[in-house]
């Protein structure tokens, strides 16, 4: 089954909102995971150099023959990942996404997944989606929906360069 914006939304998720009109505050505060997609009729224009954020003094662009490489033609997610609560249980889906966001207008990040959102001209018009799941759920989640990806494309999201793997599996 392709995953998409319908089937995210039978499966739970939740927003559908571009960058440009997300509300930070109508996200919940629960753990969860989250999903960046096209919007309909996105052609790729990859920019010379990231908006992200700076990472351990490493500059997040990559050539552009490195970005059409990892592109998924025909693919209607481009980056699948999640929140946890925190050590502190302070985390959750709107402090993650608005910490994605603020690394993609230029902050210095804590960790730099996703980080190929940012080198696609016009993000704003990108779309995420969110699901609140208990945290005990989040990696098993997470990776179910790479392997998904995987079975269909070949290989993972756009934006994700590492496969989630389930705790003890």
């Amino acid at each position: 089954m392709p995953i998409n914006k319908q089937t995210l939304k039978e499966d739970g998720f939740t927003g559908f909102r571009t960058f440009a009109a997300l509300e930070i505050n109508r996200i919940p505060q629960k753990p969860g995971i989250f999903a960046v997609l096209p919007p309909e009729g996105f052609k790729p224009q990859f920019l010379a150099k990231s908006t992200a954020g700076i990472f351990k003094k490493k500059d997040p662009s990559l050539r552009e023959a490195a970005l059409a490489t990892e592109w998924v033609e025909g693919a209607e997610v481009l980056y699948l990942g999640k929140a946890g609560p925190g050590s502190k249980g302070n985390r959750g889906l709107r402090r993650q996404i608005q910490e994605f966001v603020d690394f993609g207008k230029g902050k210095p990040p804590g960790h730099w997944d996703g980080r190929l959102i940012w080198q696609l001209a016009d993000a704003k018009s990108l779309v995420i989606a969110w699901k609140e799941l208990p945290a005990e759920e989040l990696n098993q989640a997470e990776a179910k929906y790479h392997a998904e990806f995987r079975e269909l494309h070949g290989r993972l999201p756009f934006a994700n360069l590492v496969h989630a793997r389930a705790k003890g599996v």
